[in-house]
């Protein structure tokens, strides 16, 4: 029997979760297709991940030329969130699946008596993970097309209890009526509230493995060559829709993130390609952001690195102004960050931009940002 990878092309809603199991039944694999890709992407993606037919919002399915089959147990290919390059296919099996449900399940000690809303994108780990546990536990399951305010007090009104968000949603709703709130995807901002889960994972993982530092039963996390955070856990992918395996002989995973272990928790530094090392000086662009985010004309900035044949790596800021504010000067910020960090990390070359292309998980899109035409440019000289 050849196994089909079947993509599905529609809106957050009960049909897209019936598709998934009338899939799973045929013994095929589905890849979700986020909703808010341009029609040309969304094309581009089927083709690189070699789909084998697309099934509408109208539930009417398309037969693609040049699908690959997927193996036995593939139960799930999902699109990594390319914010600094092309996505990857990461499959993962029905076990996989099942061992990430069972242990946030466990750590969460969810039953048939809660209720989950699942309101962020079913094309990443998170939004789906909700879907899988609903089902699982026996539990109410709530979907909404978006993390916005009317879709989140709608769901607690009927009783829900349980959600994943990501730190992009917090500030325009209320979710002190949540028993428990899973945040991931991007860095989680100050002061959350205490029923506020902070998770870390990946798409490999299968969504979050690490809850507020502690790993959750049956993961293994260990620091290898230079902090580089490794991860070992019945959740991680089968391979790459390509055939890679990025897991080592013994099974461990190299997140490409940095952390450190501290009693026995982990806290996460940022992604190793994100750290800048400017004339023989290591900096985080997390505290350049911390900084600048000071200044109060400033609505959002992103810090990354730009090639320097003097000091290797410039820092450079991308700044998005508050409305009615003048543009800030590349004099004012170096002033201002100065001020609060080393002399090193005052920001080389400054962009001002009118906003910082975001996935919907909240990451930032390097490889859109490096490419948008600024309203300004200034280099320190």
């Amino acid at each position: 029997m050849v196994r089909e990878l079947v993509a599905i092309d529609m809106p957050a809603c009960e049909q897209f979760v019936a598709t998934i199991q009338e899939i799973w039944q045929k013994g095929d694999a589905f890849l979700p297709i986020d909703q808010r890709l341009p029609v040309v992407a969304r094309e581009q993606l089927v083709k690189d991940l070699k789909v084998s037919s697309v099934i509408d919002e109208f539930g009417e399915k398309t037969k693609l030329d040049g699908g690959k089959p997927t193996a036995d147990g593939d139960a799930l290919v999902i699109a990594t969130s390319g914010s600094t390059g092309p996505p990857k296919g990461v499959v993962h099996t029905h076990d996989s699946i099942m061992s990430a449900t069972k242990m946030t399940g466990s750590r969460l000690e969810c039953t048939a008596e809660d209720h989950w809303l699942a309101c962020i994108s079913l094309a990443h780990a998170g939004g789906l993970s909700v879907i899988f546990r609903a089902q699982h536990f026996g539990s109410k399951l709530t979907i909404g097309q978006r993390p916005d305010r009317t879709t989140i007090e709608d769901a607690l009104d009927r009783g829900a209890n349980l959600t994943s968000l990501v730190p992009s949603a917090l500030g325009a709703v209320d979710i002190s009526r949540f028993k428990k709130v899973l945040l991931g995807g991007a860095r989680p901002p100050e002061g959350l509230a205490p029923n506020t889960i902070v998770t870390y994972g990946l798409t490999e993982t299968m969504g979050g493995v690490v809850y507020d530092g502690s790993p959750l039963d049956d993961v293994e996390v260990r620091l290898g060559v230079d902090s580089e955070i490794e991860i070992r856990s019945t959740s991680l992918l089968r391979c790459y829709r390509d055939g890679t395996d990025p897991k080592t002989s013994d099974g461990w995973l190299k997140t490409g993130d940095l952390g450190e272990i501290i009693n026995q928790r982990l806290s996460v530094s940022g992604r190793k390609d994100d750290l800048i090392n400017t004339g023989g000086f290591k900096v985080w662009p997390i505290t350049i952001e911390n900084s600048i985010k000071e200044i109060e004309q400033v609505a959002d900035v992103v810090v990354a690195s730009t090639p320097d044949k003097k000091w290797g790596s410039a820092v450079t800021a991308w700044v998005v102004m508050n409305p009615d504010q003048p543009n800030l000067t590349l004099k004012d910020i170096r002033r201002h960050v100065r001020s609060t960090l080393p002399d090193y990390c005052a920001p080389q070359i400054l962009f001002i931009v009118n906003q910082i292309p975001r996935s919907s998980l909240g990451k930032v899109q390097m490889n859109y940002l490096r490419n948008l035409l600024p309203i300004s440019r200034e280099m320190h000289v």
